[in-house]
């Protein structure tokens, strides 16, 4: 019967494929369905369906037609878009909770619980929906490696600024480990959650059945770790629970906005502990890959811009990827309620704060990366004592452009830029703007530009990447 049939060619898949790779790519975000004598692979997106069209089609064809010599091949299906089909009892059989398409109102108290689960971990972010660039290349291959192997190189510790995909990496970590520990036995936490857990714990009495549930696992995984800082009874609960767990062999995961090497008010033995393990970092993301985040979700949302369109998104918006979201959003709810196509044109005019805001959110070694870029520079050079004239112009352009797009300090541009006095910010600022107003040609490595020229070169890095 279709049971069987489905049986039969998911246990193929899972013989060539192996049983991680099989679970990652269909686990339970894929539901199987035979209707009229096709095979139906019902997923979450658009995304999902092209990746398992392009990666695994002809083994499905080829299975298929073995299990299956009467049937017209595999159709992918993306759950958004209403189906003409007749709806087939039979679902997936990859997980026991797996969400039924509709709710029974029959169904027992223990069924709801299960479904509401299911709800839960459905919300979850994916590897596959993870955009790859070179900036992150390291950290997802690491992640992905976790669920495999746990407990193998205990910590994995990501770090970056906010927007770069950490949060995402550690929900694809135990989501796809749910498909090789029991679910008990996997925790994923943001480090409030343990601070209020544990204080709750403390005024309660309740510190061992606390213990119990994050000791007793075989995945402990906490984003945002530099919360802990200042917390001295949390941090020395965090210090033992990380300890318990590496003496027994088990896998932890976390995730800051720095590297455990700067979280010195953790303290040396913790920061030490982190840093044991693997070390990745996930930095923002470059013109490609901001380009590729915002196709992929204008097509999980059906929204239809042009390639124009998107260019400009992202060349000019930086930084964290959720601002690349947000733009998206308010241009799908002009177009609903104007009922046009969007042009660059009004895309320009509708986002302009949003320009601006994401073009301010700049850092010093922002700056410090695209004037090296731009003048053929080694990296930490601007930091150097050295004072030729294709070293020194560049360095005092920097500091003009700290002040221009950052909120520091002089103190702290002339420090960030090898410990030098806050009165030299001062004087290149001065210096840099008397070029500007008289035309000045400056030296650099590959010969005298315009200062006009060269300025606009570096913010046009600054503001793509590229």
């Amino acid at each position: 019967d279709d049971r069987e049939i489905v049986s039969a060619i998911r246990s193929k898949l899972a013989e060539q494929l192996g049983n991680e790779r099989f679970e990652l790519w269909f686990g339970d975000q894929v539901q199987w369905k035979l209707v009229d004598h096709r095979l139906h692979l019902q997923v979450p997106d658009h995304f999902s369906a092209e990746r398992l069209r392009r990666s695994f089609h002809k083994i499905l064809i080829d299975l298929i037609a073995t299990q299956w010599p009467n049937s017209e091949g595999v159709k992918y299906v993306v759950s958004s878009q209403p189906s003409l089909e007749p709806e087939d009892p039979l679902k997936s059989v990859s997980s026991p909770d797996q969400q039924p398409a509709m709710a029974d109102p029959k169904a027992s108290p223990q069924r709801k619980v299960r479904n509401s689960r299911s709800k839960q971990s459905a919300g979850f972010a994916r590897f596959d929906d993870f955009v790859v660039g070179p900036g992150n290349q390291v950290a997802l291959t690491a992640a992905e490696s976790i669920p495999q192997r746990l407990g193998r190189v205990s910590p994995l510790f990501l770090y970056g600024p906010s927007g770069t995909g950490k949060t995402h990496l550690l929900q694809s970590i135990w989501k796809s480990a749910r498909s090789h520990v029991k679910r008990q036995k996997a925790v994923f936490l943001t480090a409030e959650q343990f601070t209020s857990g544990f204080l709750e714990a403390l005024q309660g009495s309740g510190l061992p059945s606390f213990r119990r549930k994050y000791r007793d696992t075989d995945l402990l995984i906490i984003d945002d770790i530099q919360f802990f800082i200042g917390k001295r009874a949390t941090l020395q609960e965090v210090h033992y629970t990380i300890d318990s767990l590496l003496r027994n062999g088990k896998q932890l995961v976390f995730a800051a906005n720095r590297p455990p090497a700067e979280l010195t008010q953790m303290g040396p033995d913790l920061t030490a502990r982190m840093s044991g393990g693997l070390v990745c970092c996930l930095e923002p993301a470059d013109l490609a890959t901001r380009l590729q985040i915002a196709r992929q979700y204008t097509e999980q949302r059906q929204v239809q811009l042009s390639d124009a369109v998107l260019q400009l998104l992202a060349s000019r918006i930086r930084g964290d990827a959720r601002y690349l979201q947000g733009a998206i959003h308010r241009l799908e709810a002009m177009m609903t309620a104007y009922q046009q196509t969007m042009t660059v044109e009004v895309a320009e005019s509708a986002l302009t704060d949003l320009f601006h805001t994401t073009r301010q959110a700049v850092q010093l070694p922002d700056i410090e990366k695209a004037v090296c870029t731009v003048f053929g520079l080694d990296a930490k050079t601007l930091q150097s004592n050295r004072r030729s004239k294709s070293v020194s112009h560049p360095r005092m352009l920097a500091m003009w452009l700290a002040r221009k797009y950052t909120r520091a300090a002089y103190a702290e541009i002339g420090e960030f830029f090898g410990h030098r006095a806050h009165n030299t910010v001062i004087s290149a600022q001065q210096r840099v703007k008397t070029w500007l107003s008289r035309g000045t040609q400056i030296h650099t490595s590959q010969g005298n530009w315009q200062v006009e020229d060269a300025v606009r070169r570096v913010e046009a890095y600054l503001m793509t990447g590229s």
